[in-house]
């Protein structure tokens, strides 16, 4: 028994296209606090505690879904009350709730996604499909830090060449669009050399191997195949209607049909598979650990 992290990327891949896809596109409540229950429980699984700290921020969005979205959206039949000769409908408050959630959601579920998926897996991923995305990818991937570390070092120049004395808005402007300036040519520069060591080493001149420390095991494929029926059950459902609520002018709930209850039940199951391998992971490893 492995953990999550641990199975093979492209069984993990398969299994964030189908947790994430629906929450996305189907405004659906049920939907919505599965999403978020399942997103949490793994990350309080895999990083403790800690991680409640963290993911407190992305709470904030349903809280500004009830805020912002009946200030701005006045359709409803349940006026609750009136703001600036506007009503304030129960429909708008409730929809502002379920389109927080979802955005909640679906941060968390990419947080726990940037962690496990590293530079490695992506590749890993894509390079069987197309070592061209794969090339763009690494090379996006591996500029990020780049940037952030070149950007330090143009700025710290700047201000040994006495730049930044008059610490003001106007000052700092200009300092801004001159590390801008500096970066996109340290970026032109940069891609160019990457190209022509591309270009050296014989890229795109053939069909080339690779190597990889990813392999498939039984498990692996078990993963990828009882999440990819998982969700093909949650999305054709979703497809055909049996998830869609209504929410203006009122609430119109696809009620609790057997399609709709076993989208809730294949989608339910998806979500809780990183929180069960999580588990009974450490629960092997403390279970190794007394018997020493």
């Amino acid at each position: 028994m492995r953990s999550f992290k641990d199975h093979n990327p492209i069984s993990v891949f398969v299994f964030y296209i189908f947790a994430i896809v629906p929450a996305m596109f189907c405004i659906n409540p049920v939907l919505m606090c599965i999403s978020l229950a399942g997103g949490v429980s793994f990350r309080l699984a895999k990083d403790g505690l800690g991680a409640l700290k963290k993911m407190l921020p992305f709470f904030a969005f349903p809280l500004l879904g009830v805020i912002l979205n009946p200030l701005f959206v006045h359709k409803g039949v349940t006026p609750l009350f009136i703001l600036n000769n506007n009503p304030v409908t129960l429909e708008a408050v409730l929809f502002g709730l379920t389109l927080g959630a979802m955005i909640c959601s679906t941060v968390i579920w990419f947080s726990s996604f940037n962690s496990i998926m590293t530079t490695d897996k992506l590749l890993y991923v894509f390079g069987s499909v197309s070592p061209k995305i794969a090339l763009i990818l690494s090379m996006t991937l591996r500029y990020i830090p780049l940037y952030g570390q070149q950007i330090k070092k143009v700025r710290q120049a700047q201000i040994v060449t006495g730049l930044y004395k008059e610490d003001n808005a106007i000052d700092k402007i200009r300092g801004g669009l001159r590390i801008m300036s500096v970066m996109v040519s340290w970026a032109l520069e940069n891609g160019i050399i990457t190209a022509d060591s591309m270009s050296a080493r014989g890229y795109g001149a053939g069909r080339r191997s690779r190597f990889t420390i990813f392999g498939w095991r039984t498990a692996d494929v078990a993963l990828a195949v009882l999440c990819a029926a998982l969700g093909v059950v949650t999305s054709v459902c979703m497809g055909i209607g049996h998830l869609a609520f209504e929410w203006y002018p009122e609430i119109v709930s696809p009620g609790m049909s057997a399609p709709a209850v076993t989208a809730y039940i294949a989608y339910a199951l998806l979500c809780a598979i990183p929180t069960v391998l999580q588990i009974r992971e450490e629960a092997r490893w403390r279970s190794l650990q007394s018997e020493i």
